[in-house]
């Protein structure tokens, strides 16, 4: 288990953190190791243990035997619905989406309690404990790790938002006029930038555009439009309340090319799985 979890970080000292040992323990037992078989397993670095190609079978090897050790735990034991369950998602989505209808999922399971990690990362499910990741990207499926679950249930489009009264005001009759306002735009667009959006809608000149606001989360940016400051690209369901009451508008019906494609990845022998069904049946209703 020492050398799985080693191996898995490629870092002893994090191998320490999880395994609530000293780092110095689990250096020792990976020596002992590989005194024992007689071949170097790992390969430091800087700061990270890489595994040598005889490393690499013994790892191979023990996830797949602790895969078997976990089904068989999980099916001679399965925690009850009542309990807790962590999830981890976007700041935005559980800012804007799940915090909203908390209340809704609490009426009908008083008992589950539900902890969450706001985070657009790819975290190690076993270090944090995490017991759902709902993620949404264009490539979640290739970067999800083989021993979890990663089941897709839907996708949305993305448009440009802004207040109504900044269409107003700003005259927002084609998407060439954008470029006399400011543009919300994250740090990290990834797929969902405002370049491929101009290019998709046939705009030129927007490499020179000046007035960009830069933010770390599309929460942020649905604030920032909300006041009046500029346009920004986003789902709409994020915002539906505001755009359903006409605070919010989409001034162009062009979405953009990229996809919002909506999973959740879990692991499938979770002792938890009863539970995690249940919060994950609610959530595909709610979608």
């Amino acid at each position: 288990m020492t050398f799985e979890c080693a191996a898995r970080h490629q870092s002893y000292s994090t191998a320490a953190q999880e395994l609530c040992m000293s780092q110095a323990a689990v250096s020792q037992q990976m020596r002992q190791l590989e005194q024992a078989l007689n071949t170097k397993l790992f390969i430091r670095k800087a700061k990270q243990m890489l595994l040598s190609q005889q490393g690499e079978i013994l790892f191979d090897s023990s996830k797949k035997a602790l895969g078997i050790i976990n089904q068989g735990i999980c099916q001679i034991y399965q925690e009850d619905i009542a309990g807790e369950l962590t999830v981890t998602s976007t700041q935005a989505f559980t800012s804007l989406w799940l915090m909203p209808r908390l209340q809704s999922f609490a009426k009908l399971h008083p008992n589950i309690q539900i902890r969450f990690l706001p985070s657009a990362g790819f975290e190690d499910f076993k270090q944090s404990q995490i017991d759902l990741a709902i993620r949404f990207g264009t490539q979640i499926k290739e970067n999800t790790p083989k021993n979890l679950i990663c089941e897709y249930f839907g996708e949305a489009f993305v448009y440009p938002i802004c207040s109504a009264e900044l269409a107003k005001g700003q005259n927002l009759a084609l998407p060439n006029d954008l470029l006399s306002t400011w543009l919300v735009t994250l740090e990290k667009p990834g797929a969902y930038d405002w370049g491929t959006w101009f290019k998709s809608v046939n705009v030129t000149g927007y490499d020179q555009h000046k007035q960009w606001t830069k933010v770390n989360s599309t929460d942020t940016a649905l604030t920032a439009v909300l006041n009046g400051h500029g346009v920004t690209l986003a789902a709409p369901y994020l915002c539906k309340p505001q755009l359903d009451s006409g605070e919010l508008v989409i001034p162009f019906n062009f979405p953009h090319p990229a996809t919002v494609k909506r999973y959740m990845v879990y692991d499938q022998n979770s002792t938890r799985l009863t539970r995690l069904k249940v919060f994950m049946e609610w959530l595909k209703e709610e979608m």
